[in-house]
């Protein structure tokens, strides 16, 4: 089932290169209907596997790979349904791609399995949940970011007199229909902002979970550490944005600097201890 869902996340990501970014100048406004159904079919996979790794299976395992995995799941979850209300092209590739890599992983490296009792509550579960919700809502940000970094980037030479680029018009393939910039600014900010609080409630209930579990509300170790560091430069992000109009590079170092705070936070350090020194 891995496997397949990976597969079919692969032709359409190639389909989407293909069919978007190698042919620019093709007529193709937002997604067709069979494309639409289409991404469904392995989302549909990935999520029937996923439900039944850590819900159904015993014992639950979970570490970098599941958390990689539910990450891209809902990444590829939330694109779909934001593509119902704006025409976002161009993200197709980089999103079914990442959910094709990260999807069969699982697989390979079936984590670790949640022996304490207090790992299967519905305290843990929702902590679960709300992490994997605001990793899944960065990405997307991420994403976005990257977008309008190409957009800026690209109108920043035409400005300047790039004889290429002027040949070649303005902006071409999907770049060309995008939402305007102000537009895809904004809707940036709305989902880092949702992000933000999800992430905000995930720092919650991890101390609430922490304090009955361990006997104290924080423990300073790297996860943790790292867990903040993201919050506080996501909150920096945006104060910035609504006292200072933060926006273009600068928004993208701090989305991108977050980001890789928050993959540190979990994913990388459960990385290292699974894969590189094989501990728990």
């Amino acid at each position: 089932m891995h496997g397949a869902a990976a597969a079919a996340y692969a032709g359409l990501a190639l389909h989407f290169w293909n069919s978007r970014w190698r042919a620019p100048r093709q007529p193709v406004a937002g997604l067709r209907a069979w494309e639409r159904a289409a991404i469904l079919v392995p989302l549909a996979l990935q999520g029937w596997t996923l439900a039944h790794d850590l819900f159904v299976s015993t014992p639950v395992r979970f570490g970098f790979a599941q958390a990689l995995s539910v990450m891209l799941w809902l990444g590829v979850a939330v694109y779909w349904v934001e593509n119902l209300l704006y025409d976002l092209e161009g993200v197709e590739p980089m999103v079914l791609g990442a959910a094709a890599l990260a999807t069969p992983l699982p697989a390979i490296f079936p984590g670790l399995p949640l022996g304490d009792a207090s790992l299967h509550s519905i305290e843990f579960r929702l902590h679960l949940v709300l992490a994997m919700i605001a990793y899944s809502l960065f990405v997307i940000a991420v994403l976005h970011a990257t977008l309008m970094a190409l957009v800026e980037r690209r109108l920043h030479h035409l400005h300047h007199g790039n004889a290429m680029l002027e040949a070649a018009g303005p902006l071409v393939g999907p770049l060309s229909r995008l939402p305007p910039l102000l537009t895809l600014e904004r809707l940036l900010f709305r989902i880092i902002a949702l992000a933000f609080g999800f992430l905000t409630l995930t720092l919650i209930t991890g101390i609430l979970f922490s304090e009955s579990l361990f006997g104290r509300a924080l423990r300073f170790d790297h996860k943790t550490v790292f867990a903040i560091l993201s919050w506080l430069t996501f909150g920096a992000l945006l104060v910035g944005r609504y006292f200072y109009g933060w926006r273009g590079r600068t928004a993208l170092r701090w989305t991108l600097g977050g980001f890789v705070l928050l993959l540190l936070a979990y994913v990388g350090s459960r990385f290292v201890l699974e894969v590189i020194l094989g501990r728990g």
